[in-house]
């Protein structure tokens, strides 16, 4: 096993190079796989392989830290300066309803999942006091409507036994990365997708094309200063994004710990939140010029470094340990699906918000910006604003699912 960080972003890095490289080759074998699996999916899938091997070990690994609290806020502020705030403003309020629609599918599929597994095995869904395995799921609850500060809210309130949250952090982690896999391949076929549920997604495309028509008019050949500046604006609203954050995060939980129930006291969140603003006010200045020099480009490499640390997460050899749980998430996601689908093919939605409005619930800011920008970079920005949504109802909702849950188990 690969232990050294060092070693293992630079294996990532070959890795990323390997798969862009083979998908800019001429060969018709090549493009038919890459017409059937998108580099994207496989960016996040063989770091995943790397470590359900054993070659890395994703869980001592350090990478993902540092990347999503670094490169993660700098990605969302290069991507977001770019923004055509009129034409994204087009995209209507369908956005919004496959968000709370995929909501209303985890709180629905929770309980309905438990009570369906405990129909067939009344074992798995047994446990006493803090191994009670509502106490659990409840905290995968926080986790899929809101993120991990939700989820950690939820694990102070039910309180679970240590083992117990271990099983339920793999079980999270693991249906939830498979699902976004799910998306991320959807979004090479989109079309496809629209087709069936019926939905016109022009109102997309034409934000797609119109935004690649600007820039290609715009585009510059960047000098070094250019870079310099993008990293500039990259990292440094990141570095003055976690300033911040340093300081209304100790000031809120000192004076206003009621809030923490809304996960206001999160410092990620402040992070991502404050990120995503200086984004937002650069769009609208003189530095929106920096996209025509490469911004989303840029972003679009520490976007990729991103995925394939999220990628090394997963860990397929973790569904033996205890395969009844695994089942109940696999249930409880496949529930909040086919509602998520029923409802946007009822009201002609495009694939576009069905899967970045899922994914802002199970996977947060991070992921949900990563399944944006699979549809175009510049989009990315959609899945984070939805993302903070769910962060500001994630508790509420994941204690309502928790109660249902805690009713199906001891009725």
């Amino acid at each position: 096993m690969i232990t050294n960080d060092a070693v293992v972003l630079g294996l990532l890095m070959l890795v990323l190079a390997l798969i862009f490289y083979t998908a800019s080759l001429p060969g018709k074998v090549w493009k038919r796989f890459y017409t059937l699996v998108p580099p994207l999916l496989l960016c996040y899938f063989i770091p995943g392989l790397l470590n359900s091997f054993g070659i890395i070990n994703g869980s001592t690994s350090q990478l993902y830290s540092v990347v999503s609290k670094y490169f993660l806020p700098a990605c969302l502020v290069l991507f977001t300066i770019g923004m055509d705030w009129r034409s994204l403003g087009k995209l209507g309020p369908k956005a919004l309803t496959a968000m709370l629609v995929g909501t209303a599918g985890i709180m629905i599929g929770g309980p309905l999942a438990l009570w369906i597994v405990g129909l067939a095995s009344p074992a798995t869904v047994a446990g006493e006091g803090p191994d009670a395995v509502w106490r659990g799921l409840a905290t995968i609850a926080g986790s899929w409507i809101g993120g991990g500060a939700n989820q950690t809210a939820l694990r102070e309130v039910f309180k679970p036994s240590d083992r117990l949250f271990s099983q339920m952090v793999a079980v999270d982690v693991l249906i939830a990365e498979l699902w976004m896999a799910f998306l991320i391949y959807g979004a090479g076929i989109a079309a496809r997708v629209d087709t069936w549920l019926g939905a016109d997604s022009r109102q997309i495309e034409d934000v797609k094309n119109h935004l690649d028509v600007q820039n290609k008019a715009n585009e510059q050949n960047p000098a070094v200063r250019d870079y310099i500046f993008l990293a500039a604006a990259g990292f440094g609203a990141t570095g003055l994004a976690h300033a911040l954050a340093e300081i209304i995060t100790p000031f809120l939980k000192e004076n206003y710990p009621s809030l923490e129930k809304y996960s206001l006291t999160s410092s990620f969140f402040w992070v991502i939140t404050i990120a995503t603003f200086i984004g937002i006010v650069l769009s609208v200045t003189p530095v929106r010029k920096l996209e025509y020099m490469g911004a989303s480009k840029l972003g679009s490499v520490f976007l990729y470094v991103l995925i394939a640390t999220i990628g090394m997460q997963m860990d397929l050899g973790a569904v033996a340990g205890n395969p009844g749980l695994f089942a109940i998430g696999l249930l409880w996601i496949c529930i909040h699906a086919a509602i998520l689908i029923i409802v946007c093919r009822w009201l002609k939605i495009p694939f576009f918000f069905l899967a970045v409005g899922s994914q802002a619930n199970v996977g947060g800011s991070a992921s949900a910006s990563v399944v944006a920008a699979a549809f175009h970079p510049s989009l990315a920005t959609v899945g984070v604003l939805l993302a903070i949504l769910g962060y500001a109802i994630g508790t509420y909702g994941g204690y309502l699912t928790a109660l249902m849950m805690q009713w199906i188990s001891e009725g």
